[in-house]
């Protein structure tokens, strides 16, 4: 009985220990679920009504449901989650719902990138924008993180995403688009 009892302390003890170590090493980028999102920036936003323009795209989605997307590059999984969340946004017109992409670099030559990416990907409500390689001062995007998601509704964040370079992938896409319902009304 003794030893079983200490085999099963030992369980316990190794399952708080490595989960311990899993969530010391996640990463921690941008507003954290429960956090408001920090507020104004002017990314310049290369597709939208606004293209060509320096223009606070949380500003124009006040307090709907909205779905940012923070990424130093532009990869397949990356464009599959732009795609699927312009159709998520979409689907949310009657909500209001909003979503744009932040491209965090000063490569020459990524405006023309990101016009290519929105005609390939036939976006129609999704704002790509960029903005400097360290983002917005407030949202604290890690130097680390290779991409970003943040989806928020009310100012509050209600999912959080961050991935390290090479870490981004087609699944992880899946469980993103999923918690777009955690920021749109119930239907």
């Amino acid at each position: 009985m003794k030893t079983l009892r200490l085999a099963a302390m030992t369980v316990v003890a190794l399952a708080l220990v490595l989960g311990g170590v899993a969530a010391a090493e996640r990463l921690k980028s941008g507003p954290q679920v429960g956090d408001k999102v920090p507020g104004p920036f002017h990314p310049l936003n290369v597709t939208g009504a606004d293209a060509g323009t320096k223009t606070c795209l949380y500003c124009k989605h006040g307090d709907a449901p909205v779905a940012v997307v923070f990424a130093r590059g532009n990869s397949e999984p990356v464009a599959k989650l732009l795609k699927q969340l312009d159709g998520c946004t979409a689907k949310n017109s009657e909500c209001g719902m909003g979503s744009f992409a932040v491209f965090l670099t000063d490569e020459e030559g990524m405006e023309k990138e990101l016009k290519a990416l929105a005609s390939k990907s036939g976006l129609k409500h999704t704002v790509l924008a960029i903005d400097n390689k360290t983002g917005p001062e407030k949202y604290n995007i890690a130097k680390d993180a290779e991409v970003t998601v943040v989806l928020y509704t009310d100012h509050t964040v209600k999912a959080n995403y961050a991935f390290k370079k090479g870490e981004f992938k087609n699944a992880d896409v899946e469980k993103i688009v999923a918690d777009v319902a955690k920021i749109t009304p119930a239907k």
